[in-house]
């Protein structure tokens, strides 16, 4: 049995698995929910293994993901550090950012209930609300800091600019980002703040939403959304284009006698950063946790790097790039009137 080395997310104390479980997949938006039971194995059987980091939100369902983890942690609570996420509105066509206090208390409160836990280790805000300063949103989590129902703050998809913003009013323990071989547009601004603030740093998407692990069109099931044109790089116009990518990889994984989702995972991990790549398989599962068992030179992170030369690359991350919420920065403060409109 392989027990993971333990990684320092932020300068606060708080201490991760060195890589991480994303559970989204098991309940949505890749595919149709995955059977409880099965899941419910599988996060155990990978707790049992080391990872004891778990990434949920509340829009993962929406809510169904927070139940799911609820009952696969019960009994092993102390096992594992939990991690889930507020501010997102989803309708099932729209979402929306929000940050207002009111919202946030509540949906804290909301994952309590499905989590079935007293606490949450770090609770991100998913989205940036432009409508909301961030030291209003940050004053709110302070709140739940001091009431002891969350114990460390995050942002996902934060600028630069809000980071700052809200480690001001309270420490941010980490950012969590999209971050791969062919998502690198971080290392201009949000890592280097993340780096100077003294914030860990999580990536979610490390293996490209499959692409690195060979999990490619033709094998996903219907109402995956990877099928959908939402990912442009894995629509079919693009998908040919960038396959060549992958057989890089691929042949120098040949030569470190490892699969090119391992060497993926393994840039992310020699970056100084938290993967939490998501799965729904043991046997993936098994070949992710491989990947901490391998060793990168200096030369061979520029190799990996030049694999996938980031000019090269065809098609945005995400078909409308405001979906990301990465480019809004919210309202200033001065400007705050107390409501969303």
């Amino acid at each position: 049995m392989t027990t993971f080395p333990k990684a320092a997310l932020g300068s606060q104390g708080f201490r991760v698995s060195a890589q991480g479980l994303g559970c989204m997949g098991m309940s949505a938006f890749y595919g149709p929910p995955k059977p409880e039971d099965e899941m419910i194995v599988l996060i155990r059987k990978a707790v049992d293994h080391g990872i004891t980091m778990l990434d949920t939100s509340d829009v993962y369902g929406p809510h169904t993901n927070e139940i799911l983890l609820g009952k696969a942690i019960k009994g092993i609570r102390e096992k594992v550090e939990l991690c889930t996420k507020f501010g997102v509105v989803w309708d099932g066509k729209n979402m929306e950012a929000r940050g207002d206090p009111e919202y946030a208390r509540s949906s804290c409160e909301g994952s309590l209930k499905r989590l079935d836990v007293d606490y949450i280790d770090l609770f991100y805000m998913h989205r940036m609300d432009s409508k909301v300063p961030i030291e209003i949103t940050m004053g709110a989590l302070k709140k739940l800091v001091e009431e002891g129902k969350v114990k460390y703050i995050g942002l996902s998809e934060a600028s630069a600019s809000d980071i700052r913003r809200a480690h001001a009013v309270h420490p941010i323990t980490a950012v969590q980002i999209e971050y791969s071989l062919w998502v690198r547009d971080v290392e201009e601004d949000i890592i280097p703040t993340c780096r100077e603030l003294g914030i860990g740093i999580v990536a979610y998407s490390p293996l490209g939403r499959g692409f690195f692990s060979g999990k490619h069109l033709e094998e996903l099931e219907e109402g995956d959304q990877r099928k959908t044109g939402r990912y442009p790089r894995l629509a079919p116009e693009n998908l040919e284009a960038n396959k060549k990518f992958y057989e890089r990889l691929l042949k120098m994984g040949e030569q470190k006698k490892c699969t090119p989702g391992q060497l993926a995972l393994a840039w992310v991990q020699h970056k100084g950063v938290v993967p939490i790549p998501g799965t729904t398989k043991w046997k993936n599962l098994e070949e992710n946790i491989g990947a901490l068992h391998i060793k990168l030179t200096p030369e061979d992170i520029k190799a990996l790097e030049d694999s996938v030369p980031l000019d090269e690359v065809k098609g945005d991350r995400y078909i409308d790039l405001s979906q990301t919420w990465r480019s809004m920065t919210s309202l200033p403060l001065e400007k705050w009137t107390g409501t969303r409109e």
